[in-house]
């Protein structure tokens, strides 16, 4: 680097940086040739001059993402000599995607401030740039990870409330290249406090990949564990790996079982391809509508019928004769409002009562089966499950209290009180436990398969 353009940027000196620049105007892209270098903006970063490094990063944005021999950004030597201020001003003027730029072991700014005690600053670094906590270090840690093993509980609460509330919490489950979640950790390190906040968020029966338990852990500490840190393990009746029946899925088994229910939808909404990801939503939003219009309408022709109800009841003598030649039939009774019956039953006639019932429930349940297919997986699938199982329900309650009774006709009877409402009362179970055990199914082989790397367990 020209010795003017360092001592200006030590400096801080706009005015000269333009000097140069009208001098030689290729002086910039000089040093954005060279691949690992200190640029004007790493001395002015490392020296605290906000408005340079301001100046150098809108001129050459690159240089911001550039790191030096020592493996270092301009945002990691801002970081390191306490320029927070031009830190902020980086992510702020800049690009927040700056967080994410990954220095020597592969440590993020996030990973930095996590095991610092500038929990102003790492909640600052998560609202501006929500994706950086996926990143992991060349251990495979996360922020979460460098945060507790450096013994920062006040970083970790802040990590913790913030995964809790944009519903990321299965990163506290990630594993580091031993296979160690935050509990593992925690509990090596004596921690009871962080103990305490993760458990029910957490695995405590989770296994690192030397087959040990946090309670394993735990044991093979001798003196120096904690007493309060084994309480808190019993009472959220962690084991040690001796006790645990179930064992881990590796990754290769999980593709080797057959498709859930719900991995066949996603599959057939092309949910899997990245690249479809905005038509697959859109096909099942209007896959949804299409359903919900279906299941209120057959709902209400369910509770409304054609023809409507009797209003009375008539229970005549035995049938009466037409000249006293013939008798008179089923249907010339009914033509002539002679039919026996009661008051709140269905008026339509059997044969038509069997049609009309039985294409429109089966419309009704399809259109059903389909919205819990749809929404199976997704949060609160279950409170949708058991409100439509009611639904179900209700509409059984009404079919069979308004169905013709067996003394006002047989055919409705044996047709439709009998198999025809076993069908309604099997699709009530069907569509209730369908979805439900499937995906419950599918969160259970999720939660055995033990992977290294956290993105190839975002696929699954």
């Amino acid at each position: 680097m020209d010795e003017r353009l360092k001592r200006s940027a030590e400096a801080g000196d706009v005015d000269a940086l333009y000097s140069m620049i009208s001098e030689d105007p290729d002086v910039m892209e000089t040093l954005d040739r060279l691949p690992l270098i200190d640029t004007p903006l790493h001395i002015a970063a490392s020296a605290g001059n906000t408005h340079f490094a301001m100046e150098v990063a809108s001129l050459k944005p690159s240089f911001a993402w550039k790191l030096n021999s020592r493996g270092l950004s301009p945002m990691h030597l801002a970081l390191q000599n306490g320029h927070y201020q031009l830190v902020t001003s980086m992510i702020t003027l800049i690009d927040s995607e700056l967080v994410r730029v990954k220095g020597k072991w592969r440590m993020t700014p996030l990973h930095y401030v996590a095991q610092t005690e500038n929990i102003e600053l790492l909640a600052e670094f998560l609202s501006a740039c929500p994706s950086a906590i996926e990143d992991l270090t060349v251990r495979c840690e996360t922020a979460v990870h460098v945060a507790v093993k450096n013994c920062r509980l006040s970083a970790f609460k802040v990590l913790l409330g913030w995964l809790r509330r944009v519903n990321k919490e299965e990163i506290l489950k990630w594993k580091d290249e031993d296979g160690n979640t935050v509990l593992h950790i925690a509990t090596f390190t004596n921690q009871p406090k962080v103990v305490e906040l993760l458990i029910g968020t957490v695995n405590v029966n989770a296994k690192n990949f030397s087959g040990l338990t946090a309670m394993d852990i735990f044991h093979l500490m001798g003196d120096s564990r904690s007493d309060e840190v084994g309480k808190i393990l019993h009472r959220a009746k962690a084991k040690p790996a001796s006790e645990i029946s179930v064992s881990s899925t590796s990754l290769a088994q999980f593709f080797i079982r057959d498709l859930t229910l719900t991995e066949k939808r996603d599959k057939y909404l092309g949910v899997f391809g990245q690249t479809q990801k905005k038509s697959a939503d859109s096909i099942r939003n209007i896959v949804l509508v299409v359903a919900v219009l279906i299941a209120t309408a057959t709902y209400q022709a369910g509770l409304n019928p054609p023809g409507g109800y009797w209003q009375d009841d008539f229970n005549p003598q035995p049938l009466s004769t037409i000249n006293d030649t013939s008798p008179m039939t089923s249907v010339d009774q009914w033509r002539q409002g002679q039919v026996p019956h009661r008051a709140g039953k269905m008026i339509m006639a059997p044969h038509y009562l069997f049609c009309f019932f039985t294409l429109n429930s089966a419309a009704f349940l399809a259109s059903v089966w389909m919205i819990l297919v749809l929404v199976a997986g997704l949060p609160y699938c279950n409170i949708l499950s058991s409100s439509i199982g009611f639904l179900l329900y209700a509409y059984y309650s009404s079919m069979e209290s308004t169905f013709p009774s067996q003394e006002d006709t047989s055919l409705a009877s044996m047709v439709l009180r009998g198999p025809f409402m076993s069908a309604i009362q099997m699709s009530i179970l069907i569509v209730y436990f369908g979805p439900t055990v499937s995906s419950a199914r599918l969160k259970i082989v999720k939660r055995q398969v033990d992977n290294l790397k956290r993105r190839v367990g975002g696929f699954v």
